[in-house]
C-alpha cells in the first residue's frame, strides 16, 4: 500500500478546500477559452463580477472531450498552438451552447477542476469526512492510508477489533510456519470533479506485509440529480448554492451512509472474504504464464508486469494467493495514488475469479 497523507493532514486539506470551494453553472456560450503558455485559462461573468480560473489537467480533459476534440490532439495544440486550441473550443461552445457546471477553487490563485453536467449533484469530501470518520472511530478503525488526488478522495481504514489468522484458513498441505493475521476494512472514494461515483469496499489488510487488498464493492452512489428551473431556464452564468430540497435529499442519502459502514464489519461477512483469500493458496500457477495473463487481462504496463513477476518470486508461492499479494505489493510501487488503489483492487479481483483461470497444462 502506498504512503499518503496522515488523518491530521487529510482533515486539513479537506477543510481548506470546503473553504474555498465555488461552483458555478453557465451556458458555455457565456464561457471564453483564452490560452496561455500553460493549460489556457476559463473566463465569465456573473452579473457585473468577472471571473477567471486555469483548468487542472484532469478539467482540461473534460473540457477538450466535450468539445469534441480528441485528448492527443488537444494536448499538441496546447503545447504551443494556444490560439488553434481556443478557436476550436471557443467556436463549439456558441455553435452548440449547453448548460455545465464549473467547479472551482477560489484560494489565492482560482483553480478550474472540473467541467461537468449541469445536472451533476456534488457530494463532498467535506459532508463526507462529516459522516465516515466518526463512524470509523466507533468501529475502532485505524485510517492506514488516505490521500486527496487531483481527481478523488480516498480513505483507507481496518480495525483490529476483526483479525483473522490466514494461516488457520488454509489447508493444512499449504499451511505457513508463521501466522498471517489479516484484519477488517474498508476503503472509502469519492470525486467531487466527475471522475467516478462515491464509493465503498471492503478491505482485507494483511499484517505481514502491510498490503491491501480490495475485496468487494458495498456501496456506490453517482453523482447524478435532477435540473432545478431556475437553472434550466438560464441565460447567463450564476454561482450554484444547494437548495433545501437537495439538502433534505442529503441528509437521507448521508444516514445510509451511516447504516452501511456500520453494516461492513460483520465477522461472517470477514471470515468468508478470509477463507477465499486463503483458500487461493491451494491453487497452483505457473508464475510467468500467471503474470502475463493479469498484466493483459488488468492492462498492467510493463513496469508494474515486472514489479508484480518481482513479488510473485521474493514471496516464494506459486499460487493465486501468492499472486494476488504480488499484485497488491506492488501497488507500493507506483508513484499515483490512484493506480495504486487500482492494483490493490485488481487483487481482489484476481481471487474472484474462477479457479479453471489458472489451470496448468
Amino acid at each position: 500500500m502506498i504512503d499518503g497523507l496522515t488523518l491530521g493532514e487529510l482533515a486539513k486539506q479537506i477543510r481548506h478546500e470546503h473553504k474555498a470551494k465555488a461552483d458555478f453553472v453557465a451556458p458555455t456560450n457565456r464561457l471564453t477559452y483564452q490560452p496561455n503558455d500553460r493549460l489556457g485559462e476559463l473566463i465569465w461573468k456573473v452579473g457585473h463580477d468577472h471571473h477567471e480560473a486555469e483548468p487542472t489537467r484532469h478539467c482540461f480533459r473534460q473540457i477538450c472531450e466535450r468539445s469534441g476534440i480528441p485528448t492527443k490532439y488537444a494536448d499538441r495544440m496546447a503545447d504551443g498552438h494556444g490560439e488553434l486550441l481556443a478557436t476550436n473550443i471557443n467556436h463549439w461552445w456558441k455553435a452548440a451552447p449547453e448548460k455545465r457546471m464549473l467547479r472551482t477553487l477560489k484560494n489565492g490563485s482560482s483553480v478550474a477542476r472540473a467541467f461537468v453536467s449541469d445536472i451533476y449533484r456534488p457530494l463532498d469530501n467535506y459532508d463526507l469526512a462529516e459522516v465516515i470518520l466518526p463512524k470509523l472511530v466507533d468501529a475502532g478503525c485505524e485510517v492506514i492510508s488516505s490521500q486527496i488526488t487531483e481527481t478523488r478522495l480516498y480513505i483507507q481504514a481496518a480495525t483490529p477489533r476483526m483479525e483473522l489468522d490466514l494461516n488457520a484458513l488454509r489447508a493444512k498441505n499449504v499451511r505457513l510456519k508463521d501466522v498471517d493475521p489479516v484484519q477488517a476494512g474498508i476503503v472509502i472514494s469519492n470525486s467531487e470533479v466527475g471522475a467516478g461515483s462515491l464509493a465503498m469496499d471492503e478491505l482485507l489488510w494483511r499484517l505481514s506485509c502491510l498490503n491491501g487488498m480490495i475485496a468487494a464493492r458495498v456501496m456506490r452512489r453517482h453523482h447524478v440529480g435532477r435540473r432545478s428551473d431556475p437553472l434550466f431556464e438560464m441565460e447567463d452564468a450564476a454561482r450554484y448554492y444547494s437548495d433545501k430540497t437537495k439538502e433534505l435529499d442529503d441528509r437521507v442519502f448521508w444516514n445510509k451512509v451511516r447504516d452501511v459502514v456500520d453494516g461492513m464489519f460483520n465477522m461472517d461477512k470477514f471470515t468468508s472474504l478470509c477463507q477465499k483469500f486463503a483458500d487461493g493458496a491451494s491453487v497452483k500457477i505457473d508464475g510467468s504464464e500467471a503474470v502475463e495473463l493479469v498484466t493483459k487481462r488488468f492492462d498492467l504496463v510493463e513496469d508494474e508486469k515486472n514489479s508484480v513477476l518481482n513479488h510473485l518470486i521474493e514471496g516464494g508461492e506459486l499460487n493465486v494467493f501468492g499472486l494476488a499479494n504480488a499484485v497488491t505489493r506492488a501497488s507500493s510501487d507506483v508513484s499515483s495514488y490512484d493506480r495504486a488503489v487500482e492494483l490493490e483492487r485488481i487483487g481482489g479481483e484476481i481471487i474472484a475469479l474462477p479457479h479453471t483461470t489458472w489451470e496448468l497444462n
